[in-house]
């Protein structure tokens, strides 16, 4: 039994390690010369600007049905005017970031993976290599950059209309105006709630697009590999998302407490 394990545990600790040598690439690429700022923009119009419509009707009808889901317990307790402050906390500290994570992870990840490991399966990659170029700066720094800066930028836009779901929920049933619910929710949010958010959607960020270059730029020949490639990255990054976010959270309780 173990030396059927062995082998298994043997290809984890290897891809462990590659992952920290690719680590080791990026950030070396990161702080040297010539970095391609076109690349960079233009992968932040892919990642964001084309991630956008997904997430908000994502986050939209989250808060929809979040609100829903929350408004017969809170009235059974007496506490319906505590609807838009629950909503508000619910959102912004955990589910916004972590259901807009997990979407990017299943796009931007999967994209990442398919694409560098087609280039990969065609020898672009390789070409790239030998024509002088750097593979590394231009395909793989622009792309972890981008889903680490625009990243956050979808959890906070996702968490806006989150509560706009939110409010149209309040008023299907009940008649609140929209300058009262935004007081409540801006009133039940303090500075500990939304800095950890948004640190952790930074952290989310760099894993999406870290995990899916790993996947796309060390897939095996053969056309196989690049939807194994897409595969592994989507499930790889889920599984970050929720380390990084016990993490944070965990982290930030300890600080708070203190």
């Amino acid at each position: 039994m173990a030396e059927q394990a062995a082998p298994a545990w043997k290809r984890w600790l290897e891809e462990g390690g590659d992952q920290v040598f690719f680590l080791k690439g990026f950030f070396r690429n990161v702080f040297r010369g010539g970095f391609e700022w076109s690349e960079f923009v233009r992968q932040c119009y892919e990642i964001g600007y084309k991630s956008l419509t997904l997430v908000a009707t994502t986050a939209f009808i989250m808060g929809l049905v979040l609100a829903m889901q929350l408004r017969p317990t809170l009235v059974d307790f007496g506490a319906e005017s505590m609807l838009p402050r629950t909503l508000a906390v619910s959102i912004v500290r955990e589910i916004g970031p972590v259901i807009t994570a997990i979407i990017c992870a299943g796009k931007i990840a999967s994209g990442i993976g398919a694409e560098l490991g087609s280039m990969k399966v065609t020898e672009q990659i390789d070409a790239m290599d030998i024509s002088g170029a750097n593979p590394m700066q231009y395909l793989v720094v622009t792309r972890v950059l981008a889903t680490t800066w625009m990243v956050p930028l979808l959890a906070l836009m996702g968490d806006l209309i989150g509560l706009a779901g939110g409010f149209l929920a309040i008023n299907i049933q009940s008649k609140v105006s929209l300058l009262l619910y935004f007081h409540k929710c801006i009133g039940a949010l303090g500075f500990a709630d939304f800095l950890p958010a948004f640190i952790k959607t930074i952290f989310f960020g760099f894993a999406i697009g870290f995990i899916g270059c790993y996947k796309g730029y060390n897939s095996n020949r053969g056309t196989e590999s690049v939807g194994l490639s897409a595969n592994s990255a989507v499930v790889a990054a889920s599984l970050w998302i929720f380390v990084i976010d016990a993490i944070v959270v965990q982290i930030s309780n300890v600080l708070l407490l203190n």
